[in-house]
């Protein structure tokens, strides 16, 4: 995506507004608590071996009470069990799974955070002023199922691949960088986090960065690295993606910008009018050099 280096600060600033706006997002050391442990080692291509450099979880506590006493938290948990892990597997969706969708993108547009991307959005020409409209955008966007992997049925959403996770062939780890749907694997003892990753030991992250880039199996399968937000709240993840997929008609969106203080390269690859992938890396933090 070729952006002026004017556009990349107008979406700086619009991003730092919703990040300003994320009243839902969780404090480190107080609502949850991380321990980074060890920095994950290489993992060769469709290897499933990764040593493990971390020998405890990822989070050591994370406050359940006050998530489930957040609406949107307490939606959006309602949908990570809605989708059949593998690729190929035709998704059923039943009258509840259609319901709790809709309870969870009503209960995002609620807050001031939506309804400022929604605004900024409506202001660039990308999003109908009307609510309802905009309601069915984000249902194309982010779960109007389509085919993932050829000759099988409509096996796949942007929601799923991105905040659920899925994986193919039964080989390889796809998506799965929302920090709810680890913690709740990693509780279940299905994902076992391996070890941050950073490009040298000048980068190192801190136990209270709210990006980082993990090493982590699922199920058996290795993930060499995936980028994740940490403590956010959904709608924060919806409305940051949802932008830059609107923004661009690219195949494929690479973004840099400076979000709090934190350097983030943002890529959303698009599946139709929907979205295939999204994913924050985190390029450095704490105001440290590139």
């Amino acid at each position: 995506m070729s952006r002026s280096q004017q556009a990349d600060q107008e979406l700086t600033e619009v991003l730092n507004q919703l990040w300003r706006l994320d009243t839902n997002r969780l404090k480190p050391g107080t609502d949850y608590i991380i321990s980074l442990q060890g920095r994950a080692g290489y993992v060769a291509q469709g290897s499933n071996y990764a040593r493990d450099r971390a020998r405890e979880p990822l989070f050591s506590y994370v406050d359940e009470d006050k998530i489930k006493n957040i609406e949107t938290y307490s939606h959006f948990i309602n949908l990570l069990d809605n989708y059949e892990m593998s690729t190929g597997v035709s998704e059923t969706v039943t009258s509840e799974e259609h319901t709790e969708t809709k309870l969870f993108i009503d209960s995002i547009l609620e807050t001031e955070l939506m309804k400022c991307a929604h605004s900024y959005l409506v202001k660039k020409g990308a999003s109908p002023s009307d609510t309802a409209q905009f309601k069915k955008q984000l249902y194309d966007i982010w779960f109007r199922l389509y085919h993932r992997e050829r000759g099988g049925g409509e096996d796949s959403c942007g929601f799923e691949h991105v905040f659920v996770g899925e994986t193919k062939s039964g080989q390889e780890i796809m998506g799965l960088h929302n920090w709810v749907q680890f913690y709740l694997q990693e509780k279940h003892n299905h994902v076992d986090y391996k070890g941050y990753k950073a490009r040298d030991r000048k980068d190192t992250p801190d136990e209270d960065d709210h990006v980082l880039n993990l090493q982590f199996s699922w199920k058996g399968l290795v993930k060499p690295i995936g980028g994740s937000f940490i403590g956010v709240s959904p709608e924060f993840e919806v409305a940051l993606f949802t932008i830059i997929f609107l923004m661009s008609t690219e195949k494929m969106t690479s973004v840099r910008v400076k979000v709090d203080e934190y350097m983030l390269e943002l890529v959303v690859c698009r599946h139709g009018r929907s979205i295939g992938t999204s994913y924050p890396k985190l390029l450095s933090s704490n105001n440290r050099d590139l």
